[in-house]
């Protein structure tokens, strides 16, 4: 009676011994398969960021087939009117080959696109370019011709106008908005600084404001900044050189 004792002693002892290595080398596997899976979204992120990267929109160069005006992508457009970029602005108004447009009378300034809108009013014969075409539902009731726009001032708000507003007929002498200096990227003013005129006029400003912006100037001063605006505007428009701001639509 000894020995079955024995062969059942000796079979349950040694019965828990193979199921105890399993874990073991499962875990070991388990550790491996954890960092391997650890690593892999790792590699598939910064994959993503560097494909991001490498898709970033690029400025557009080339008019928007589907408009009957020369415009820029409407992707482009939207981010560009989701904020006020006054360096982009004038990298437009001087780069490209985008329809221009003038105010026909006195208009508020507003934008249907979402983004803030500067407020105020643009100008009779104003100068703006055109970014968008937007067309009336067929389906409902039209005034007018049932086309209107979003645009680009100089100051780089967009507005939404429409199209009895505008006409692509230039008038005699084109207004603009003014150009406020101290929202210009520092590569932008430092290049149109390169410019005499643009220089002199700068220093004039510096001079007279003496470091004030806004509030309580004296009219030397506001006569100053006006006419750096002005000699910033003369000097796209004759076709001076303005480089790719560092702020782009995000």
């Amino acid at each position: 009676m000894l020995i079955p004792v024995l062969v059942v002693f000796a079979s349950a002892c040694g019965g828990p011994q193979t199921p105890a290595a399993a874990p073991e080398a499962n875990s070991g596997s388990g550790e491996e398969q954890s960092a391997s899976s650890a690593e892999e979204p790792a590699d598939e992120g910064g994959g993503g960021e560097a494909e991001a990267a490498q898709q970033a929109p690029a400025i557009p160069t080339e008019c928007h087939p589907k408009a009957e005006a020369c415009v820029p992508n409407p992707k482009f457009v939207q981010r560009l009117c989701n904020g006020r970029y006054p360096s982009m602005a004038l990298y437009l108004f001087g780069n490209g080959k985008w329809t221009r447009a003038y105010l026909t009378r006195k208009t508020e300034a507003w934008n249907a696109s979402g983004g803030a809108s500067a407020g105020g009013f643009l100008e009779f014969d104003e100068e703006v370019l055109l970014l968008a075409e937007r067309k009336a539902d067929k389906n409902g009731m039209q005034i007018g011709s049932g086309v209107g726009y979003d645009a680009l001032r100089w100051d780089g708000s967009c507005v939404t106008l429409s199209g009895e507003e505008v006409t692509q007929k230039k008038p005699p002498s084109a207004k603009n908005v003014k150009v406020e200096w101290r929202f210009l990227d520092d590569n932008v003013q430092e290049a149109l600084r390169k410019d005499e005129a643009i220089n002199g006029a700068y220093l004039e400003r510096r001079k007279e404001c003496k470091g004030a912006v806004s509030g309580d100037v004296s009219a030397a001063c506001v006569k100053a900044d006006q006419k750096l605006s002005d000699a910033i505007v003369r000097y796209v428009r004759n076709g001076g050189t303005v480089p790719v701001p560092t702020t782009l639509p995000e």
